[in-house]
């Protein structure tokens, strides 16, 4: 028997980029069993958009959420919340995701065993870009299986796999890259990872000037060459501290600059 496929999606002032986005999640050929829509206290038109969408889309059994707390990482906790088996999508609001994303990832989940999948992002603009892009990252992913070669906005996970692993929670790691610790502890619980070259999503390209957001160059050829039995070291004990020195919470994520450059 198929196992179920949930998504959950936090928001926060998307209003720009959710209904599109959500419109990409009611296109899948592999229809979405459940739709979780967090909002992490927007302050513009989203949590309408949602209920919007909600309202809109009753066969695909949507619901919207509000979490106070700011961060990812506590919105994803609550999204996640009684979603313990079959699998689970976290998806962001900003992203395209292709009609075939949900049923790419269900192969991917049946003929691997994974505990998790992961979608290459790649720009939707540029088709020389994006045919380099998958292809650097299924190499990359042939040559370091058990690492992150994909950001947060395309993760797949089985819902036993993730919650034995600890889930999403901003007290066991407060800051950015909680894609690749997530991950980290993944593999740690003995979880495999997979890739596919043709699976992949449109990630957004709003944030040009990511320093807040993103580790330095240094450290990530660090992390790429940190011996798996050495990475609760290089996450705990080498990579926070930097991190909580600069400030690269997970909160950063919440600075939207480009709405100050005139962007929306």
């Amino acid at each position: 028997m198929p196992q179920s496929f949930a998504i959950v999606l936090p928001f926060f002032n998307e209003e720009r980029f959710l209904a599109a986005t959500l419109a990409s999640l009611a296109a899948q050929t592999r229809a979405p069993d459940r739709i979780v829509l967090v909002d992490n206290a927007s302050t513009d038109a989203s949590p309408g958009i949602a209920r919007a969408f909600a309202a809109a889309h009753a066969a695909l059994n949507v619901e919207v959420r509000l979490e106070p707390r700011p961060g990812k990482a506590s919105a994803l906790a609550l999204g996640l919340a009684g979603l313990r088996d079959g699998l689970v999508a976290t998806c962001d609001a900003d992203t395209f995701y292709p009609p075939d994303y949900l049923a790419r990832a269900q192969a991917l989940f049946e003929r691997t065993g994974a505990a998790a999948v992961l979608a290459f992002g790649v720009p939707g603009d540029d088709p020389a870009k994006t045919r380099l892009l998958r292809a650097k990252g299924a190499a990359m992913a042939m040559l370091a299986p058990t690492q992150t070669h994909a950001g947060g906005y395309g993760q797949s996970f089985r819902a036993g796999a993730l919650h034995a692993a600890g889930g999403f929670s901003p007290e066991r790691w407060p800051y950015c890259l909680m894609d690749h610790e997530v991950m980290h502890r993944i593999v740690r619980n003995g979880g495999r990872l997979a890739y596919d070259i043709n699976h992949w999503c449109v990630s957004s390209p709003r944030r040009a000037d990511r320093r807040r957001v993103r580790w330095t160059l240094p450290e990530r050829l660090f992390y790429h060459i940190v011996p798996r039995s050495s990475r609760d070291w290089f996450f705990y004990d080498y990579l926070g501290p930097r991190f909580a020195a600069r400030r690269l919470d997970a909160l950063a994520l919440r600075e939207q600059p480009w709405k100050r450059a005139g962007q929306k």
